[in-house]
C-alpha cells in the first residue's frame, strides 16, 4: 500500500501540469478556472495527493455559501486521478477532501466527474466508459445521485485527428456549404484581444435578448479569456468591418472546448456563425488537439445522437446547430452528492427546489 501525502500548497504551474496530461483532467480544475471564479462569488481551495514526492491526485474544489452559514462545496469535473483504476487512490484523496470540506462548514459535496459514459463510436474520446467502472466506486462511498447540474451533462466532441478535408467531410452538407459560403460572402475571422470585449459584451446581450437569457455582467467574459491565456481564443466575424458574431475558445491537454458564444441580428445570412466554429476547429487542431468540444447539449440526447422529435428551450435551441458539424455524443454521469447532514441536505433540497437551481 502506498504512503500518501496531503499537500494544499502546489504551484499553479504543477499543479496545471499535473491536470492537462492526466486522462481525466480538465480545464475546470485547471488553476485558472480556480482564479476566476474566486473573483465571481466563489472560493476555491486546492488538493494535491502525493506519493514518493510524485503528484498522483488533484480536486479543485469551489465553495459558495449558503444560508445560516453553511457552505456548498464543489469539484468541477473532476477529481483528477493518475491512475483511474487505483481504487486506494481515490478512497485516499476523497478522505482528504471530506476532512476538509467538513472544516470548512460545507453542507454537501458536490461532484461532477470528467469520466465520460461508454460511447457506441468507434473512435472514443479520452476515458470514454470510465464513469461505468468508477461511478459505483463513488456510489459506494456514500455518493448519490445530485440534486442539479451545474455542468452540462452531455455534449458533441468532434474528433480532429483526421485530416481538414475529412472533417469537413463528415459534416452534414448543408453545414460544409455554410462554411464556404460565408467566405464568398465576405465574412471574414480575426483572433480578438482586450480590445474586443466591449464589443463581446455588446453581442453577448443583444444574443440573450434574441433568446430570452440571462447574461454575466460586463466583464466577465474577458476575465475568463484572460485567466487561461495564452491557451485561449477569442475569435471573432466581420462583414466590412461590423462584428457579426464571437466566441471564446479554451485549450487544455488534447482537448479545446467551445466556452461561450454570441451574435448579432445582423447579416446573419452570411453564417458568420458556422466560420467561426470551422475557424476554431482548426486552430484547436494547428495547436495539437485531438478532440473539439461544443459544451453542452441537451442530456436526452442518445448516444447514437438520432432524434425522433426535438425539444424546445434550453441547450435544444442549439443542438441543432452544433449537431451539424458531426462529431459523436459524449455523455456523462451527472451530478453525484455527498451530504455531511441528512437534515441539512434536505433543507438544502428544498432550497434548490425554491431557487430553481445550484
Amino acid at each position: 500500500m502506498n504512503d500518501y501525502t496531503i499537500n494544499m500548497t502546489i504551484a499553479d504551474a504543477r499543479w496545471d501540469a499535473f491536470v492537462t496530461e492526466s486522462e481525466t483532467g480538465h480545464f475546470l480544475q485547471q488553476s485558472a478556472w480556480g482564479h476566476f471564479r474566486s473573483r465571481w462569488g466563489w472560493r476555491a481551495a486546492r488538493i494535491g495527493l502525493e506519493s514518493a514526492g510524485q503528484l498522483v491526485g488533484a480536486a479543485q474544489l469551489l465553495f459558495r455559501s449558503l444560508p445560516a452559514g453553511r457552505s456548498f462545496a464543489y469539484i468541477p469535473r473532476g477529481p483528477v486521478l493518475q491512475d483511474p483504476d487505483d481504487a486506494q487512490l481515490l478512497v485516499e484523496l476523497l478522505d482528504a477532501v471530506h476532512d476538509y470540506c467538513r472544516s470548512q462548514g460545507a453542507l454537501l459535496l458536490a461532484v461532477e466527474p470528467n469520466w465520460a459514459c461508454e460511447s457506441l463510436q468507434k473512435s472514443h474520446p479520452p476515458e470514454a466508459g470510465l464513469a461505468d467502472r468508477l461511478v459505483p466506486r463513488l456510489e459506494a462511498l456514500g455518493f448519490r445521485e445530485g440534486v442539479t447540474d451545474v455542468q452540462p451533462s452531455a455534449t458533441l466532441m468532434v474528433d480532429l485527428r483526421p485530416s481538414e478535408e475529412e472533417i469537413l467531410a463528415q459534416m452534414h452538407s448543408k453545414w460544409r456549404y455554410n462554411i464556404r459560403l460565408s467566405g464568398r460572402k465576405g465574412v471574414g475571422v480575426r483572433v480578438g484581444d482586450r480590445r474586443d470585449f466591449a464589443t463581446y459584451h455588446r453581442l453577448s446581450e443583444t444574443t440573450g435578448d434574441r433568446n430570452e437569457f440571462g447574461t454575466r455582467p460586463e466583464g466577465y467574459y474577458e476575465e475568463a479569456w484572460a485567466a487561461y491565456q495564452p491557451h485561449s481564443r477569442l475569435f471573432i466575424a466581420e462583414y466590412e468591418d461590423d462584428p457579426l458574431a464571437a466566441i471564446i475558445v479554451v485549450k487544455s491537454g488534447k482537448m479545446a472546448t467551445y466556452l461561450y458564444g454570441a451574435s448579432s441580428n445582423e447579416e446573419r445570412n452570411r453564417m458568420p456563425n458556422h466560420a467561426l466554429q470551422w475557424a476554431a476547429m482548426q486552430w484547436a487542431k494547428a495547436e495539437g488537439c485531438d478532440w473539439y468540444d461544443f459544451w453542452g447539449i441537451p442530456p436526452e440526447i442518445p448516444l447514437d445522437g438520432e432524434v425522433d422529435e426535438y425539444g424546445e428551450g434550453g441547450l435544444w435551441g442549439v443542438f441543432r446547430f452544433k449537431q451539424g458539424f458531426g462529431g459523436q455524443v459524449v455523455k456523462y454521469p451527472g451530478p453525484l452528492d455527498h451530504p455531511y447532514s441528512r437534515l441539512g441536505y434536505f433543507l438544502y433540497e428544498q432550497y434548490i427546489a425554491r431557487r430553481g437551481g445550484a
